[in-house]
């Protein structure tokens, strides 16, 4: 089946699936090379190009001279004069929060979310109780080195400090019923400090261009210039889980562009008219059809008659003889000519049944000849 032999609406609809096809399967390339921007993550974290990701984060302070590792906990050791940013770690062995304050108090800082009180109570004296009203514009407080020349920065609003316990706030905003709400605090640490953030999303990367928050962002890990960013240990996927979504859809859909493809090149399957559209007969009665046509003509000799006759003719010719040659005259020319026996009968008798193949090589014969 040519392609210019499809119907209008087929061509069309294939065009428009092999388009589809091919920009999604051009989208997913970039978006792979280009580790384009992702809908959603998990909240905090620093690979995640998502809202609620912290990539953008990562990139500022590299581009401001910061050397940043990423690692997961149990997985690496804390690095003594780093800036330890654990953002969404929910569990730390007592083991590690020993660590993590030998670190801190040795003259290191720590950033850590909401998700940390539970093992914070190792590292800071006392730690802030966390509330769920926050505040989604927010203004610095007091003349700490981490929001020096800082004005107002924006979050979601998730939640802030309802007591500040050992720490002073850094950054507070006006809540639910005017309330004052802390959204971020320091806490000092032997020499080192920590910074409490009750709502991430100020460094998260879809509020880091807005307001302030860049400069709070750069401003809150200190003057370290080693940062180790600790992200929780999760399943990566295996097999074809592993594979993004856009990914098994551009496969889906190369897979039904094919199969399009094929049903439009090949035969069609099952009858191509209408039910109950008239069939000619079976070829078995057509034969017997044209047998009785031909039996009507009541020539004599049959039906093959006018082709002894015209083959007779042709022979008589060849042998330079009379038209109304005798059958042994053209018996002897058709021998020397080379013709076998049967092919003579069939010429020079009346034609049978049994004669009929003779009769067409006889043709056959003559037409070579006259070549």
């Amino acid at each position: 089946m040519r392609w210019q032999t499809l119907p209008a609406a087929l061509r069309v609809a294939i065009v428009v699936v092999g388009l589809v096809v091919a920009v999604n399967v051009t989208i997913a390339a970039l978006d792979s090379a280009t580790r384009g921007a992702e809908i959603e993550g998990r909240d905090s974290d620093p690979g995640s190009t998502a809202p609620n990701g912290t990539s953008a984060w990562v990139e500022l302070l590299e581009r401001n001279g910061a050397e940043v590792s990423t690692s997961q906990i149990g997985k690496g050791d804390f690095e003594r004069g780093a800036v330890l940013v654990m953002l969404g770690i929910e569990e730390l062995s007592s083991v590690e929060a020993a660590q993590v304050r030998d670190v801190v108090s040795a003259g290191g800082r720590l950033v850590v979310g909401p998700e940390s009180t539970a093992w914070l109570q190792l590292v800071v004296d006392t730690p802030p109780t966390w509330s769920p009203v926050g505040a989604e514009i927010a203004q610095s407080v007091g003349d700490a080195q981490e929001v020096v020349g800082i004005g107002e920065v924006r979050s979601d609003g998730r939640g802030g400090w309802s007591a500040l316990g050992s720490s002073r706030a850094l950054i507070e905003g006006d809540g639910l019923e005017g309330n004052e709400v802390v959204i971020a605090s320091v806490a000092p640490v032997g020499r080192g400090s920590v910074v409490l953030l009750a709502d991430p999303s100020v460094v998260a990367n879809e509020h880091l261009d807005e307001a302030d928050n860049a400069a709070f962002a750069l401003q809150v890990t200190g003057d370290g210039r080693t940062i180790q960013l600790f992200e929780p240990e999760t399943e990566r996927s295996e097999g074809l889980a592993a594979v993004p979504d856009r990914w098994k859809l551009a496969l889906v859909g190369l897979v039904l562009a094919f199969l399009v493809g094929a049903v439009a090149r090949g035969r069609r399957v099952g009858p191509p008219d209408p039910p109950g559209t008239p069939r000619p007969p079976p070829r078995r009665s057509f034969v017997d059809a044209m047998g009785a046509a031909l039996e009507r003509t009541r020539r004599p000799g049959g039906a093959l008659e006018p082709l002894r006759t015209h083959v007779r003719a042709e022979l008589a010719r060849r042998a330079g003889l009379a038209a109304d040659v005798s059958d042994e005259e053209l018996r002897s020319a058709a021998r020397r000519l080379g013709w076998p026996d049967d092919e003579i009968e069939a010429v020079v008798r009346p034609s049978t049944p049994d004669s009929v193949l003779a009769s067409g090589r006889a043709l056959s014969r003559l037409a070579q000849r006259e070549e």
